[in-house]
């Protein structure tokens, strides 16, 4: 599937799909379903040290990464319910 922004501020991309049943929206929509779970990994890896870790063993590593993520979810949640139903504070300097 080829996709083109109208507005031009974006390049054409090509999307590649397997399931040849899948209807353009639907790969569309899984497209973009994906865009948003690769940019929580991006973020988790530039501010968590995700992929980092300097663990001994496998299973240290097993029990670090959901802890992390898990963490990373939790700070996430209380900072959209403050934003949507608090004031909003803003540190000004250090």
């Amino acid at each position: 599937m080829l996709i083109r922004d109208s507005k031009d501020k974006f390049s054409t991309q090509a999307l590649l799909c397997t399931n040849v049943l899948l209807k353009p929206v639907e790969i569309l929509e899984y497209f973009a379903q994906r865009w948003q779970l690769e940019v929580t990994f991006e973020e988790v890896r530039a501010h968590l040290g995700m992929e980092t870790q300097r663990q001994w063993t496998d299973l240290a590593i097993a029990r670090t990464t959901p802890a992390l993520l898990g963490l990373f979810s939790l700070v996430t949640l209380i900072a959209h319910e403050r934003w949507e139903h608090h004031e909003v504070w803003v540190r000004r300097a250090a």
